[in-house]
């Protein structure tokens, strides 16, 4: 009984009458903050006998109460009023603050700066859709003739297309191998409509516009200098805020644990960004940022709100956990929006987790912008491969709440997402050492195999580069980086993609650290432009691995539904994988290098010993200037 929420819920109050039996305390207590006497016409004697033995008997001296119960009455009722003056005091003293701040260094005050630009669009918003929603809603419905009004949507359609085509090829008569990752978008959507469950009920409303988001999203991110350096910042604050993981880490486990050994350097920052999590979701940030996505992508792309919802969860949480938020409507879904539940799990990774790729050295500018293009993408391609024949209940999003957790208070819910991470922690490392066990025994059977037929090095990453390299070439990688990109592709689909951010690492470390290109026939680095997309490519939870988990969380919440969970589960692990490859592609056509020019010149005169990515390509270039030009002085 203590630990039931619904009683610890329950507010104490002090009435009169409280179940048929008189509190005389409570009358007292009235009769003294109104300002009235004790009822004069009884004897001391007779007001003695009418309270009880168990009672507690009337204060003696009740006029010196007077006062300060007036003043708990006067508070009563001036409650609001003073609110609004605590505010108004607070509000104040933030505001002169951020002015001091802003003042003598703004560039050490933009955190804070942009922390209070989103709070107070946050609370404008939320004033402004009290004050006007239902006028502005009515404001912009639009109006017409229905034929008129589809005649302006298709025109809007035809110049979006042609603005489109207008753009890439200019854009490309740049950088020709951005059309590479356009046909690739083309190659993937028609494999997809090919595998479709029902063809003739494709919504090609909510394909074009799930791939319109991603596009305008990955313009924003990618392109456009503001965006690019907004995401770029909120990469570096994220991963500054993620080092104060060592500070916990490092008292439990010791220093030098934490620098050498790998799982007390990453797996903690898991358990502390699920601890943040876990007090964003308590206080309502995270439900109020899902509802807005998935505002946007239901009023565009015209899915229902279930679907939607989960879909913007994944965004920030895992495939277990996105379901959670749409729990009570499982059971009711139709096929399509439990597809899309799926695909949206495959399609994108846990916000925890991003901290941990961010940990090895994954840009995470990147990691961030795949994960929020993931979004719309997953819904649009997911609605190609299993459209929506039946009819859904959650056409609208007014029947459809999101919880705030079982949580009562801030200290509750951190203690709740650190336990709940401590799960996901001891998942990881255990399939870590299983997946990497399993895989050092996959290659020495193959050598053995391959050694029986004069093959060396025959190895499972070299089949993947082989089988897989044609799918990265679409992506838009450079045909001498395929290899390795496939390599990493191939570790990722069927180990998982832990592994393949590990590795990924790796290779990035021996670029900037100033590495050989080739040590025989080995590459040890790709380019910056193949770890971008490679990037992209490998965030998401699409892995043989994820079948189990996805079935195990979704069979404990709906058990009656197994067979059909069963049923789409891998039409929705293959869409997820498409998901990913088609968002490399969109940052393939819209990436574009960045950084300013070396100077050679300086740079080799001023460095000679040391050894770096920068000093490589200047000698390389030096070397490439050299072989061109040798041919042209030895003719006559």
């Amino acid at each position: 009984m203590e630990n039931d929420p619904s009683r610890r819920r329950e507010s104490i109050s002090l009435t009169p009458v409280a179940k048929g039996l008189e509190n005389m305390g409570a009358d007292f207590l009235e009769s003294l903050e109104e300002g009235q006497l004790p009822r004069s016409d009884l004897s001391p004697a007779e007001i003695r006998s009418s309270w009880s033995e168990a009672a507690p008997k009337p204060f003696s001296r009740w006029r010196n109460l007077q006062p300060a119960l007036r003043a708990r009455s006067f508070c009563r009722e001036h409650m609001q009023l003073f609110r609004w003056i605590g505010t108004g005091l607070l509000c104040t003293g933030l505001s002169a603050f951020l002015l001091v701040a802003c003042l003598l260094d703004f560039q050490r005050a933009l955190a804070l700066f942009v922390l209070t630009c989103v709070v107070l669009t946050f609370l404008g918003h939320r004033l402004l859709k009290r004050l006007l929603g239902p006028k502005l809603r009515r404001f912009l419905k639009p109006q017409g003739h229905p034929r008129l009004l589809l005649w302006f949507k298709r025109g809007l359609a035809l110049a979006a297309f042609l603005g489109l085509v207008l753009w890439l090829s200019l854009d490309t008569s740049q950088r020709p191998e951005q059309l590479v990752s356009f046909a690739g978008i083309c190659v993937f959507v028609a494999l997809l409509f090919a595998c479709s469950k029902h063809h003739c009920a494709v919504s090609w409303r909510a394909v074009s516009w799930g791939l319109g988001l991603q596009f305008v999203l990955g313009l924003l991110v990618i392109r456009t200098e503001p965006g690019f350096i907004a995401f770029e910042w909120l990469g570096e604050q994220i991963r500054i805020f993620l080092s104060y993981t060592k500070a916990g880490s490092s008292f439990v486990f010791g220093e030098a644990l934490v620098k050498d050994v790998f799982a007390f350097q990453v797996l903690p920052i898991i358990v502390f960004f699920s601890c943040v999590i876990s007090v964003l979701y308590h206080v309502g940030l995270m439900q109020w940022v899902i509802l807005k996505i998935a505002w946007l992508m239901q009023v565009t792309m015209g899915t229902t709100a279930t679907e939607t919802l989960s879909v913007a969860g994944n965004i920030f949480v895992s495939q277990t956990e996105a379901p959670l938020l749409i729990r009570p409507y499982l059971a009711d879904m139709t096929l399509s929006e439990v597809h899309v539940v799926m695909t949206g799990g495959y399609a994108t990774i846990a916000g925890s987790l991003l901290g941990a790729y961010i940990s090895f050295g994954i840009d995470a500018t990147s990691l961030i912008a795949a994960s929020v293009m993931a979004a719309p993408c997953a819904l649009a391609l997911s609605k190609l491969v299993y459209p929506e024949v039946e009819e859904s209940k959650f056409r609208r999003e007014e029947g459809v709440k999101l919880t705030y957790g079982d949580a009562q208070n801030l200290i509750e819910a951190a203690s709740t997402g650190a336990a709940i991470s401590v799960k996901v922690v001891a998942n990881i490392a255990a399939n870590l050492i299983a997946f990497l066990a399993v895989l050092d025994f996959i290659n020495a059977a193959l050598s053995w195999l391959g050694d029986m037929v004069d093959i060396q090095g025959l190895s499972f990453q070299l089949i993947c580069s082989y089988i897989l390299r044609p799918v990265a070439f679409l992506m838009g990688v450079a045909w001498e980086d395929c290899p390795v990109v496939a390599e990493l592709l191939g570790i990722k689909l069927f180990l998982n993609e832990f592994v393949a951010y590990q590795d990924l690492s790796k290779y990035k470390q021996c670029r900037l650290a100033g590495a050989e290109e080739w040590v025989g026939d080995r590459k040890q680095w790709i380019s910056v432009r193949a770890e971008v997309l490679t990037t992209f490519a490998l965030c998401g939870f699409a892995n043989f691995s994820s079948i189990g988990i996805m079935l195990g969380g979704l069979t404990s919440m709906v058990p009656q539904r197994k067979s059909d969970f069963s049923q789409i589960v891998l039409r929705a692990l293959f869409t997820g994988a498409c998901v990913s490859l088609v968002n490399a592609c969109m940052a393939g056509i819209l990436y574009m290098p960045r950084g300013a020019e070396v100077d050679c010149m300086s740079l080799l005169n001023t460095t000679l010993s040391s050894s770096s990515f920068e000093i490589y390509q200047c000698c390389r270039e030096a070397f490439q200037r050299i072989f061109k030009s040798t041919p042209a002085e030895s003719q006559p």
